[in-house]
Formats: structure tokens, C-alpha cells, sequence
């Protein structure tokens, strides 16, 4: 597996990393043996970055990757976030100083690890100052207790206002063929600072791989059914962006998904997509993208079937949280 350094002077990493989130809730039942399963195989092709947070499944997730990396520490580039609250059927948005050390201590322990990785900022709440919040982070380092910092789905402006406080190793925000809006400021902001950008959804929830059900036919546990990306009109228009993609992917002889993934990483060494996935054959079909290359032909004829503003529909139906 290929290796990318996360930010100036951070961790190197496997040039794609493995999401988790799914193997606890959001897309459907979940298989904890399989999930296991999945990992432990990730980290045998070499895929050693592996990101969860506290609140996927709402702490179960965490507990999930501790026990499958329990003899296998040493394999592994973990990261975790905060921020997000969960409360009954509420969320709410905490950057605290005093909730983030809370929180980091609650991950540790789940995890059952005596450091993190790479320790995000889950969701920003605007009413607490980002130097203040970064600064308790910052402590987290000193007391050994996290490596590295990472934010998710800040702005530019943000994302210099913390890089002063303290390095930002890495910026997780979602990017793929079909959410490009970050290119305009955010990654110049980004390389400007010596951060990695960590792609997540780079196939798009699945939207990229072809393969996705129409919305009405996902299990109802599933939160896909309710992305305006795959509503009405919006999906009947995506659906024939997607049949381009598929188009150029049988042309290449590689899958949709893998297209996807390869197109990402030919974006630039400072991007690692982390693909997320609870199914063995899909974990074997991604980790396959990362050594495939594509020629300017095939980069320039993506470009044209799929420019930066042609999807439709936005990421969620509640964009009041992401890029603050």
C-alpha cells in the first residue's frame, strides 16, 4: 500500500485510510463480526488509518475499533473526534475546553488505547472561540495523550484562525467527483497551512459506485433515504452523472467506485480519501484503487462529463453545521 504524510510533519498513512462509521449505524444493520472482520483485513493489505468518532453509534463505534485493533496497536494511525452531542434524539454542537478533555478521556477509554492518533474537532460551534477550543487540543498533546489535531468541514478562515494556535495536521472534510466546493478556498487554505486534506464520502454515500438503490428502496434506518441528493428530480439528474462515470470506468476496466477513488488521489499527494465500508468485497475492491494511475485523457474526460458544479441537490439537508 502506497503512503502519504498527513500535513507538515505529521503521521504517514496509508494513501487510503478506512472509514468506520458504518458499522455501527447510519446504513442500515450492522455485523459486528464482519465488521471485525473488515478491519483486521484492512490492516493486513495495509490500510492503517482508520477513523471513527464518539459519536458514531454513540460510543459504540469506538469500542467497536478498540476491540478489533486490541493486539494490533502498533499496526494501526487511529483517529477520533468530538463535538458532536448526543442527547436523547437531539444533537448539539460542544467545543468547550472543558467538554473536549471530558470527551478525549471517554475516547481513550473506549478505544482502550493510551494515546490517539489524530484527535478532530468533529462540527465547529461558532460561539466558542476556535483558539480557545484548539488550545484545550493543544494540552491534549502535551499530556501525550493525542499526536496530532485535526478539524472537520471548517472554513478557510477557521481553519487559519486555529493553524496559529497550534499546527492542523489534518482537515477532514467531504470531497469527491461530486462535492467540490472546498477547491475554491478551503484547500488552498489548507496547502497554504501544510494540512492534508482527509476526503470523506469520496464515492459519495455510494452515489458513485452506480450500484445505489433508489432512496424509497434503502432500509428505513438508513439516512441516505433523505439526502437531497437523492430526491426527485435531483436523482434523476445524478443518476445520468453517474452513468458517465460508469461509462469511462468499463472503458478503463475498473469500477465506478475505484474511478472515483484513483480520481481523488491523482488530485494530489495531500489528499487521503478514507472510504468507508462494511462489507469485505468492497474494503478488497477499494484498497485496489490506490495503485491505479489514470492518464491525462481519462482526468480530462471526467472533467468534462463531470464539472465541479453539476450535481445537483446539497450534501445534507441541514447544512447549518459544516464549513463554520
Amino acid at each position: 500500500m502506497k503512503r502519504r504524510m498527513l500535513g507538515t510533519g505529521g503521521p504517514q498513512v496509508s494513501a487510503l485510510g478506512l472509514g468506520c462509521m458504518g458499522m455501527s449505524e447510519f446504513y442500515g444493520q450492522a455485523d459486528e463480526g464482519e465488521s471485525i472482520a473488515v478491519i483486521h483485513r484492512a490492516l493486513d493489505l495495509g490500510l492503517d488509518f482508520l477513523d471513527t468518532a464518539d459519536m458514531y453509534g454513540r460510543g459504540a463505534n469506538e469500542d467497536l475499533v478498540g476491540r478489533a485493533i486490541k493486539d494490533r496497536r502498533d499496526e494501526v494511525v487511529l483517529a477520533t473526534k468530538f463535538g458532536v452531542k448526543r442527547e436523547g434524539d437531539s444533537r448539539s454542537i460542544e467545543n468547550s475546553p472543558e467538554y473536549i478533555r471530558a470527551a478525549c478521556d471517554a475516547s481513550l477509554r473506549r478505544l482502550g488505547v493510551e494515546h490517539i492518533d489524530l484527535y478532530y474537532m468533529h462540527r465547529r460551534n461558532p460561539e466558542v472561540p476556535i483558539e480557545d477550543s484548539v488550545g484545550a487540543m493543544a494540552e491534549l498533546v502535551e499530556q501525550g495523550k493525542v499526536r496530532y489535531l485535526g478539524l472537520s468541514e471548517v472554513s478557510a478562515e477557521t481553519l487559519r484562525k486555529a493553524a496559529s494556535v497550534h499546527p492542523i495536521a489534518a482537515l477532514q472534510s467531504e470531497y469527491s467527483l461530486f462535492t467540490r466546493g472546498l477547491e475554491a478556498e478551503i484547500l488552498p487554505a489548507a496547502r497554504e497551512l501544510g494540512t492534508a486534506l482527509v476526503a470523506y464520502s469520496p464515492i459519495s454515500r455510494g452515489l458513485l459506485t452506480g450500484a445505489m438503490p433508489r432512496s424509497e428502496e434503502l432500509p428505513a434506518d438508513d439516512f441516505r433515504r433523505h439526502m437531497p441528493r437523492n430526491q426527485g428530480e435531483n436523482a434523476e439528474h445524478n443518476a445520468r452523472l453517474v452513468a458517465e462515470v460508469t461509462r469511462i470506468a468499463e472503458a478503463a476496466g475498473i469500477t465506478a467506485a475505484q474511478l472515483s477513488l484513483a480520481w481523488l488521489l491523482a488530485q494530489s499527494e495531500d489528499i487521503v480519501p478514507i472510504p468507508g465500508t462494511k462489507r469485505l468485497k468492497y474494503l478488497e475492491e477499494n484498497a485496489a484503487a490506490a495503485d491505479i494511475t489514470l492518464t491525462p485523457e481519462q482526468l480530462d474526460e471526467l472533467a468534462a462529463a463531470v464539472p465541479a458544479d453539476a450535481v445537483r441537490g446539497t450534501r445534507y439537508p441541514n447544512m447549518a453545521e459544516v464549513e463554520r
